[in-house]
């Protein structure tokens, strides 16, 4: 089981979104920063490297929000997908990321109108709801 951790970043009601290059795996979907976690490192620690390495940032992680397991028929191995809150400096931020095609910020009700990686639609589902990290 291959674990990889991403974090839902918030800002004026607007949440953090990246598009996976088109020369990735899973081409142009829409995914949350992140990435797998390497030997040693706990989920935290892997996700603040992952997003400083993404995105150039450092940021704050906060508490977990949720837990899945997916299967991908392109993957030898299935994943264990773990979202983290996660607090960035004050937006507008000037990212690099030359990671990704794009990023965006949306609104939470918009996220439905984007194409995402499977595994992140149940938190897609739940964040379109009004699911906060402090609940």
């Amino acid at each position: 089981m291959i674990v990889v951790v991403a974090a839902v970043i918030e800002a004026d009601s607007r949440v953090l979104i990246c598009q996976r290059r088109k020369d990735d795996k899973f081409p142009l979907l829409w995914e949350f920063p992140g990435g797998k976690m390497e030997p040693g490192e706990t989920p935290e620690e892997a996700l603040a490297r992952e997003l400083q390495e993404e995105l150039g940032v450092r940021a704050e992680i906060g508490g977990e929000l949720y837990r899945t397991r997916h299967s991908y028929k392109e993957l030898a191995e299935g994943i264990e997908l773990i979202f983290f809150s996660a607090v960035i400096g004050a937006p507008p931020v000037n990212f690099v990321y030359q990671a990704f095609e794009q990023i965006a910020w949306a609104e939470r009700g918009e996220l439905g109108n984007f194409q995402f990686l499977p595994a992140d639609l149940g938190l897609v589902e739940l964040l379109q709801r009004g699911c906060r990290h402090e609940e």
